[in-house]
């Protein structure tokens, strides 16, 4: 895979101020914004909000960074990151306030709408548990001062002092207990940086006597998924333990199985295209992906620096999107740049049902997902991988030369079709 531009930057610092063997030596390394700034802007260079996100040295030996005042950072093998831990539980349907008519909950396409739907419908009250919640405290802030040991890959523990480092904070919502303090975002991950719930957490924390409440909110396609942490420790980065897990859905969104059969049912046949066959296992995140591209055309390179995915899952996710027809990519100033197809560009026009449905539509459009769904009502259960795979060999798929890439690929079959099947289920 080719390398970044993060990825190209930080080997030339690495080299120029021998960082590796000043970990070794130290522990740690400090490093300025305007050291960064000699090879590219720092702000660009110091936002990895996933593990997937960090160049390709830091991967390799295991580094993060950290931020410690408004221009200075810190380097060392530090267990920055934090699993989701994931779990199917039930979706809570809740109601829409009907005189609201400035959010349209069936189109959500930032963080902020996300929080303020989330606020009006009623779903942060049932999260948070408190009376009289109220929007208090948001946007960017100094930390202040405050110190705190963080694990390392080593199994050591290290300390560091932040001073006056910039906090930002999605939402803050104070009830008659808690002052809940969230980060939101509108893309699908397996993880998350901690800083962004430890930072605003200790800055509160000494400024507050109520409790203080970290959560974080990922809203995707509808479903607003909630996480409550709470620091165990106040002192320890790596003390976090999640408390609660909620997610939540807006009424008049139901579809039931009826309806995905009369859509199979109605679905014509298309020709495979020039494409790939998906190897995107999740389809929740091809939905993400497009919605990220109906906000705004991205590269290559930007999807893979500041979402959730690697090099390789990118090129997968936006294949698979193009497969659908919802994507495009074309060549822009030497970069190659996805933006949404006209078909793509109609399917976020339409409320959140009628979407649905014709994602499903586009899915049974191909011989190899129809066939398996067919297998799947006559049988009851998933056809197993060899039934998947012969299916797919006898649907003309593009550039599909060796057994084990069927059998790779099977997994997205399966994955789409539960994905289809959990639509009636919400």
């Amino acid at each position: 895979m080719s390398k970044t531009k993060n990825d190209i930057a930080w080997e030339r610092l690495f080299e120029k101020y021998k960082i590796l063997e000043n970990i070794e030596r130290d522990g740690i390394f400090e490093i300025s914004a305007s050291q960064i700034n000699e090879f590219r802007e720092a702000r660009l260079m110091t936002k990895f909000d996933h593990r997937k996100n960090l160049p390709g040295i830091f991967k390799k030996y295991k580094l993060s960074i950290l931020p410690i005042t408004r221009g200075s950072y810190v380097l060392s093998q530090f267990r920055a990151y934090k699993d989701f831990d994931e779990k199917d539980i039930e979706i809570i349907k809740v109601s829409f306030p009907t005189h609201i008519e400035s959010i349209d909950f069936e189109n959500i396409t930032s963080e902020a709408t996300a929080l303020n739907c989330a606020y009006v419908s009623g779903i942060l009250a049932d999260f948070i548990e408190d009376d009289e919640i109220l929007p208090t405290v948001s946007g960017r802030m100094s930390s202040e001062n405050f110190d705190f040991f963080i694990q390392t890959y080593l199994e050591t523990s290290v300390l560091v002092s932040v001073s006056n480092s910039q906090v930002e904070i999605d939402g803050g919502y104070e009830g008659l207990k808690t002052l809940s303090l969230i980060e939101a975002k509108n893309s699908i991950s397996d993880d998350f940086l901690i800083r962004q719930l430890y930072y605003p957490y200790r800055l509160w924390a000494n400024k507050t006597s109520k409790q203080v409440k970290s959560l974080f909110l990922t809203y995707s396609n509808g479903i607003f998924s909630f996480y409550e942490y709470e620091f165990c420790d106040p002192k320890n980065y790596n003390s976090l333990s999640l408390i609660k897990h909620n997610k939540y859905t807006i009424e008049k969104t139901d579809i039931t199985f009826q309806d995905i059969l009369e859509v199979l049912e109605k679905t014509i046949i298309v020709k495979e295209p020039i494409v790939a066959f998906p190897q995107a296992d999740s389809f929740e995140r091809v939905v993400n992906l497009c919605e990220l591209l109906n906000e705004s055309d991205l590269t290559r390179e930007e999807i893979t620096t500041n979402y959730d995915f690697d090099p390789r899952q990118t090129n997968y996710y936006t294949d698979a999107g193009r497969y659908l027809g919802l994507i495009q990519k074309h060549r822009e100033n030497g970069q190659i740049v996805f933006s949404l197809t006209s078909e793509g560009q109609k399917l976020f026009q339409m409320k959140h049902r009628q979407r649905q449905l014709r994602l499903v539509e586009l899915i049974f459009s191909h011989k190899a997902f129809n066939v398996a769904f067919e297998l799947y009502i006559k049988r009851g259960c998933m056809p197993n991988r060899d039934e998947i795979v012969n299916i797919m060999k006898n649907s003309n798929l593009h550039n599909i030369n060796s057994e084990s890439t069927f059998y790779r690929r099977a997994s997205s079959i399966i994955g789409w079709i539960n994905w289809i099947i959990g639509l009636s289920k919400l």
